[in-house]
C-alpha cells in the first residue's frame, strides 16, 4: 500500500474543506502508531475495559453435527458493548482526545458502531452525536435507546433510502462543517485514506489473537477463516494477520438478501463494479450511469452499497474470495447456532456461519476453520421473530 491505495483502490476523493484535516489525521496517526504511551494506554483499555483477548471457542457440537473440519468461533460478541466495533472505537476516540478534539460523530447501521462510539465517548469525556438512517432507527430501536442512555444524541437521517449509505453522507457533511473540534469516528475499513488503514490496524487485534490461539490449540494454522462483509471491518480484522499465510483461505460472506438475481441484495463484489463513492475507489452497486443503486439486506449492518478498498484489492489478487449468502440462509444459521451451541449471534455474523455450514462438511477432519462472530444477536431477536411471523412484545 502506498499513498493511501491498495492497488488501484482507495485514495482520497474528498472536498477541499476536508483535505487539511485528512492530512493532519494521517500525520497524527503515524505518530500515535509509534508512541509507546498511546499504545500502552490503548492496550490497557482493550484488556481491562473491552475484555480482550476474546475467546476462541471450539464449537464441538456444531463440528460433530456438520462433520468435516473442526469449527472454531472467534467470540467478538463477548467484548464490552457486544461487538468487534469497540476495538476500533477505543483507538479512534482516544486518538481524538489526544488531538484536542472535544466532540466525536459517527455513522451507524445496525447500531453496534454507534453504541461503541457513545460508550467510548462517555468513558473518555467527549461529546458524541450519531447519525443513523431513519429505517435503521426503527429496526434497531433498542440500540438507539442504548446510545441515548450513554449520553449520545442520535440523528435519524431521512434522505435517500434512510439506511447506512445516507447516514455516512450526513456524517461527512457534518464533519466538513465542524472539523475544528470534531473527529469523525468512521466505523469500517472504508472512506478516504487514512481511514481504511486506521480501522484495519485497530481491528487487526482479532486475527493477531486468533492466530496465536489456534496455534496453541491445534498446533497448526486453520485451513480457512470466515467473516461477514458489509464495509468489511470485522473481516479485515479477521483476515489481516493471515494474509501472508498462503495456505489459509480468506472468505468474506456478502449479503445476498433475497438473491443476487434480484434487485434486493447488498452483494457488492459479486454484483458490483468499479466506482468512486464516500471518498474512495472500490466496488459499488451502481447503475450503468455510475449512480449508486439502493441495496437491501435483512441485516442493517451489511446494508451498504460498497466495500472497503483493501477487500477489493484482496479479491482482485485472488488472496481472498467473497461469497453471497441470502437472508433465508442467514436466518437459518442464526437459529442453528442458537440451538446447537447456545449462542445467539448477530444476524451479520450469521452470514458467515451459514457459509461455514456448506464449507465444513466438504473438508478433512484434520483441518480447522475459524468463524468471526462479530457481534451478539440481542438487537436482532425481534427482527428474526418478525421474519418468522412470530409476534412478540419488544
Amino acid at each position: 500500500m502506498s499513498n493511501g491505495r491498495f492497488g488501484e483502490y482507495g485514495g482520497q476523493y474528498i472536498p477541499e474543506t476536508l483535505m487539511n484535516e485528512i492530512i493532519n489525521l494521517e500525520k497524527q496517526y503515524e505518530l500515535f502508531k509509534q508512541d509507546p504511551g498511546f499504545q500502552s494506554e490503548l492496550e490497557d483499555l482493550l484488556k481491562n475495559y473491552a475484555g480482550r483477548p476474546s475467546l476462541l471457542y471450539y464449537a464441538k457440537k456444531m463440528t460433530k453435527d456438520l462433520g468435516g473440519a473442526k469449527i472454531y468461533l472467534k467470540r467478538e460478541d463477548l467484548n464490552h458493548t457486544g461487538s468487534h466495533k469497540i476495538n476500533n472505537v477505543l483507538g479512534q476516540v482516544l486518538m481524538a482526545k489526544k488531538m484536542g478534539k472535544t466532540r466525536v460523530i459517527a455513522e451507524t447501521g445496525a447500531g453496534q458502531h454507534g453504541v461503541a462510539c457513545a460508550t467510548a465517548a462517555a468513558l473518555l469525556g467527549l461529546e458524541c452525536e450519531i447519525y443513523m438512517g431513519k429505517e435503521d432507527t426503527d429496526r434497531q430501536a433498542l440500540n438507539v435507546y442504548r446510545m441515548e442512555l450513554l449520553g449520545a444524541k442520535v440523528h435519524a437521517v431521512t434522505s435517500g433510502t434512510q439506511t447506512l449509505k445516507d447516514a455516512v453522507n450526513e456524517t461527512m457533511r457534518e464533519w466538513a462543517s465542524r472539523v475544528y473540534d470534531t473527529h469523525y469516528v468512521l466505523g469500517s475499513v472504508m472512506g478516504p485514506h487514512p481511514f481504511p488503514t486506521i480501522v484495519r490496524d485497530f481491528q487487526a487485534v482479532i486475527s493477531k489473537e486468533a492466530r496465536e490461539q489456534i496455534l496453541k490449540y491445534e498446533g497448526k494454522l486453520p485451513a480457512a477463516v470466515l467473516a461477514c462483509v458489509g464495509g468489511g471491518s470485522n473481516a479485515m480484522g479477521m483476515f489481516y494477520n493471515f494474509i501472508d499465510d498462503k495456505g489459509v483461505r480468506l472468505i468474506g460472506c456478502e449479503a445476498a438478501g433475497l438473491g443476487i438475481d434480484t434487485d434486493k441484495h447488498a452483494a457488492t463484489i459479486t454484483k458490483g463494479s468499479h466506482g468512486v463513492f464516500h471518498g474512495m475507489k472500490s466496488y459499488f452497486c451502481q447503475d450503468a450511469d455510475g449512480q449508486i443503486t439502493p441495496v437491501y439486506s435483512i441485516s442493517a449492518g451489511l446494508d451498504y452499497p460498497g466495500i472497503g478498498p483493501e477487500h477489493a484489492y484482496l479479491n482482485d489478487t485472488k488472496r481472498a474470495s467473497y461469497v453471497p449468502v441470502t437472508d433465508e440462509e442467514a436466518v437459518e444459521a442464526f437459529e442453528y447456532l442458537a440451538r446447537t451451541e447456545g449462542i445467539i449471534c448477530a444476524i451479520e455474523s450469521a452470514h458467515a456461519v451459514a457459509y461455514a455450514k456448506k464449507l465444513a462438511p466438504a473438508m478433512d477432519p484434520g483441518e480447522s476453520i475459524i468463524i468471526c462472530l462479530s457481534g451478539r444477536g440481542d438487537k436482532d431477536v425481534a427482527a428474526i421473530a418478525r421474519y418468522r411471523g412470530v409476534k412478540i412484545y419488544e
